[in-house]
């Protein structure tokens, strides 16, 4: 149970809401296995598979989307359609019209949609409902915004917010670059992507190569910004940190998940060794992230 990515929202500090009464609301949206006239299925499992929808140690809590799609590539729905498109041309004496091969790529994908193989996958979000982090273990925001849909679709209430911060991480990253120090408790590791303002959007990517040099300024100084950069915090959780304020290939220190594996006999006991130190390390290195980027904005109530 270690997150490798972090998209970042805000909920309320704290945010009051009941557990029971929120896992009662999830409910409203259980995940069902796609039909087989659906190409696709979402909804709300149990975290920890024993039947709850919400896992809770510490006041921390874990939910999970699982999210089913069948998986029909156009290329076989293409070729079936050209395969009848053929055999009505030769039948009435002319190509079909794009209506009626409108009509037949619907029929043909509503025919093979049932024999398509099905693949699943399942999202994690991590909610603090003290500190007001709602974290989503997603590589991309579509990918979150999946499971923040869902919950609209579910809880009566959901005051979720973006994070915002003082300093765009793209801005911090070039100072960062630029004067060849991280701010406190963090170091530049040597994995860091430029890309120019311009039309042609030329870049640059280094991996595992020192970013100290004078070439990384240079780069800077001709209107080049960083996109991506490596980073450590507090020689305990290495990133990469985007510039749209994404936290992507998190990894945590190999003696947190050994120290974890130790304090834990069977496999439920090392579920929740590994979320408690999971979240004990991210409620105190988010907070210095954001420090490092100049504070948070907070929106006026």
């Amino acid at each position: 149970m270690w997150f490798k990515n972090l998209q970042l929202y805000r909920l309320p500090t704290p945010w009051t809401v009941d557990l029971a009464k929120f896992e009662e609301q999830l409910a409203r949206g259980p995940f069902v296995k796609c039909p087989s006239n659906q190409p696709m299925s979402r909804g709300w499992v149990s975290p920890r598979r024993d039947g709850a929808l919400v896992f809770s140690l510490n006041q921390q809590w874990l939910i999970a989307l699982s999210v089913e799609q069948r998986l029909l590539p156009s290329s076989v729905v293409n070729e079936e359609v050209r395969e009848r498109a053929e055999a009505m041309e030769a039948q009435q004496g002319y190509a079909p019209g794009r209506k009626q091969l409108k009509e037949m790529r619907e029929r043909v994908t509503e025919e093979l949609m049932p024999r398509a193989f099905t693949r699943r996958r399942s999202t994690f979000v991590w909610i603090d409902p003290r500190a007001g982090w709602f974290c989503v273990d997603a590589s991309s925001p579509a990918k979150a915004e999946e499971a923040i849909e869902h919950l609209r679709h579910c809880l009566d209430d959901f005051p979720l917010t973006m994070l915002h911060t003082q300093l765009s991480p793209q801005a911090a990253m070039a100072d960062w670059l630029a004067g060849g120090d991280a701010p406190a408790g963090f170091t530049i590791d040597r994995d860091c992507e430029l890309k120019a303002a311009g039309e042609e959007k030329a870049a640059v990517r280094y991996v595992r190569h020192p970013l100290e040099g004078d070439e990384v300024k240079a780069h800077l100084a001709s209107g080049k910004l960083p996109t991506r950069l490596a980073l450590t915090w507090d020689d305990r959780i290495s990133f990469i940190l985007s510039e749209k304020l994404e936290v992507k290939r998190l990894a945590f220190l190999e003696l947190l998940k050994e120290e974890a594996e130790k304090s834990a006999e069977h496999a439920d006991e090392q579920f929740d060794a590994d979320f408690a130190l999971m979240t004990g390390e991210l409620s105190r290195f988010l907070p210095q992230l954001i420090a490092a980027l100049g504070g948070e904005v907070v929106e006026p109530k």
